[in-house]
This record gives C-alpha cells, structure tokens and sequence, in this order.
C-alpha cells in the first residue's frame, strides 16, 4: 500500500476522531466550532453544512495523504509526535488564512482565545491519531511482507 493511501486511511480515522471531539462543543457551545470557523473563513458565517464539508474534505484528501509523503520527513522519532507536529503545522497555516483573508470577527470576542487554543488542541489530537494509525499501516505491512515456506504471506 502507498503512503499516500496509508495517510488517506489514517486522514479517515483522525478526521472521525476530531469530529467526535467537536460535536458536543457544537451542543454545549464552549468554543466557536471549528466548522463555524472555516464557514466564516471563505465568507460564508453561519453556515455549518459547508464548514463540515470542508473539514471531511481537508481531513481526509489534503491533510492526511499529505501526512503520508511528510511522514518520513518530519523531525521527531515517534509517530504521534510526527503527526502533532504535521497538525500544529496544519494549525498555523489555518490560523495565518483566517488572519490575512478571513472576517476579523472569525473569533468573538468571549470565545477568541479559547476557540483558538481549542483549535489547537484538536489539531494535536488529530495529529496523534493521523500518526499513530499511519505507524500501525505500516507495521501490518511490514509484519505482512514476511516471506513464509518461500511466499509472501497475504
């Protein structure tokens, strides 16, 4: 399997995990939600259905078959560091979008710093999930390509 479809898989599960994390925030409102957050980026506010789209898509397509080609790139030895670093990275550039092309409202003013270390905390745990799931893909491929009695067992 390639990396790129190893981070796509792993984009799956840490794009799910992440999800789980948000959406008692939607309910509770603690922090501006993150789909609020990207809905607000490309001038749309309010609109969550395309926040949750751009999320999924960034999540899986862009993040992690990304994470996949960086993986072995990346300067720390563990995978779930690799992949916080990954994230935090990811985490920055959004932050730098919001600032230079989003609204200046993007973060009200009792939820601003909390929604941005909200942010942050859930770019650290997709990047722990994306890296630990990546590692896993590849160890079952290594523990795969084991030669038995002569053939590669499948």
């Amino acid at each position: 399997m390639s990396r790129v479809k190893k981070g796509l898989i792993a984009g799956v599960v840490a794009t799910i995990a992440v999800s789980l994390l948000e959406i008692p925030n939607m309910f509770l409102n603690w922090f501006d939600p993150f789909q609020g957050v990207i809905a607000s980026m490309i001038g749309m506010p309010g609109n969550l259905a395309v926040g949750w789209a751009i999320h999924v898509f960034s999540g899986i397509f862009i993040l992690g078959p990304l994470f996949g080609v960086l993986c072995p790139r990346l300067p720390t030895d563990t995978p779930e560091t690799k992949g916080i670093v990954f994230a935090v990275g990811a985490w920055v550039l959004m932050m730098l979008g919001v600032m230079m092309f989003g609204d200046y409202r993007t973060f009200t003013a009792g939820s601003g710093f909390g929604t941005i270390a909200w942010l942050l905390i859930t770019h650290a745990v997709f990047g722990i999930v994306l890296g630990n799931v990546y590692a896993r893909l590849v160890a079952r491929e290594k523990r795969g390509a084991t030669v038995i009695g002569g053939a590669h067992a499948h």
